[in-house]
């Protein structure tokens, strides 16, 4: 049960990650502010809903484990 645990952690360790260099990059690049903010709108979905998916991935592949362990 733990390495469930562990791995979902790691999960969304990567895509918190993910989305803090998208964030930080996004306020580096020369933009205008509105054109900054509207884009990092955008970018920030697009990782949240891949973020969500990768993590049900992770936790079908838990699942998957856990059962030929038992």
């Amino acid at each position: 049960m733990s390495d469930s645990n562990g791995t979902t952690g790691f999960a969304i360790g990567v895509v918190v990650g993910a989305v803090a260099g998208l964030i930080i990059g996004l306020l580096y690049a020369p933009r205008s502010g509105e054109e900054a903010r509207e884009l990092l709108r955008e970018k920030v979905g697009e990782a949240r809903d891949k973020g969500v998916e990768f993590v049900g991935r992770v936790r079908d592949v838990a699942a998957e484990a856990r059962e030929k362990a038992k």
